[in-house]
């Protein structure tokens, strides 16, 4: 009890008790209500790997995919028009950091990916070998698609990672 009579709670109480607000507010939304994230993000990722896939045969459709910009996750879902926008965007910004802080990397490698792998396709459009513009494409397409399925694994309650070693060596060949 403190001076005053009243008994303070502990702080992993209010945690608690905000979560449970949270699962509450999240239970008939595409949040998961463990990580309270969600994977329409991912279709901001989606978006330019199906374009990427297109460049081999439509090398115009890169300069599409070159005016493609990195996303925030709030910005996503507060530009998407979704109802339950604000709620999935509270929900993100109190994730437990067990999920968040690999989630918000596996994000920024993502981000770094698809610039590198523009490049290293806009490179290839000028190589006389057209198979140097379909690997570098599917180069880029392959190490996307791979982070994705991390970022999925996490917003599901997993924790797997992608090394960077592993992003370096498959961004250079």
């Amino acid at each position: 009890m403190s001076m005053t009579g009243q008994t303070s709670e502990p702080e992993t109480v209010r945690t608690l008790d905000s979560q449970d607000h949270l699962r509450a507010l999240v239970a008939d939304t595409n949040v998961n209500n463990d990580t309270f994230l969600a994977t329409d993000y991912l279709n901001h990722f989606n978006e330019i790997v199906m374009l990427l896939e297109m460049v081999p045969d439509m090398p115009d459709i890169l300069e599409e995919a070159k005016e493609w910009q990195p996303k925030s996750y709030p910005q996503h879902f507060l530009d998407s028009g979704l109802s339950d926008s604000e709620i999935t965007v509270e929900a993100y910004e109190n994730a437990p950091s067990e999920f968040r802080e690999p989630f918000d990397e596996t994000i920024t490698r993502m981000n770094a990916v698809v610039i590198k792998g523009i490049e290293n396709i806009e490179a290839a459009l000028d190589s006389p070998r057209p198979e140097e513009l379909a690997a570098a494409a599917a180069t880029a397409c392959r190490l996307l698609q791979r982070l994705v399925d991390v970022a999925s694994a996490i917003i599901h309650g997993s924790t797997p990672k992608l090394e960077q070693d592993e992003i370096d060596e498959l961004l250079n060949h």
